[in-house]
């Protein structure tokens, strides 16, 4: 998506966080109507993980972000930015499950390995976006 200051941002779609928390909240729900031990154990475990990955996608919106100075990449660590000429970008295919992955590589002093659920786009064409911005 482009912004009206001359940047660019990727991040989880919208929709996809927002039904992580309305799955935590189901679990929630679930978790008071367990009767067991061993289904409140199960079912707690399941709303930790939808919580911690909701909370994920939630606080590091967007992911990446480019402008004409270089690149912001945001974690929960919080957000770390690289001029151009310190970023190396590459898009990784591999196969999984019978199926091709793609993701994106960009290596500055760390590796940062982003997919297209972190993305909310194809890593290739995100990877073609960055290329433009490094002109």
């Amino acid at each position: 998506m482009d912004e009206p200051n001359g940047s660019q941002q990727w991040s989880t779609p919208i929709g996809l966080v927002a039904t992580g928390w309305v799955l935590t909240a189901a679990a929630v729900i679930w978790w008071f109507a367990a009767e067991a031990a061993v289904d409140r154990l199960f079912v707690g475990v399941l709303v930790l993980a939808f919580a911690a990955a909701s909370a994920h996608a939630t606080i590091c919106r967007p992911r990446l972000s480019a402008n004409r100075s270089g690149i912001i990449v945001r974690s929960l660590g919080g957000r770390r930015h690289w001029p151009w000429s310190a970023v190396s970008i590459r898009v990784l295919r591999q196969r999984r499950f019978g199926r091709e992955v793609h993701s994106l590589e960009l290596d500055a002093d760390v590796l940062v390995i982003l997919t297209r659920l972190d993305l909310g786009a194809d890593p290739q064409d995100v990877a073609d976006a960055l290329r433009s911005w490094r002109g």
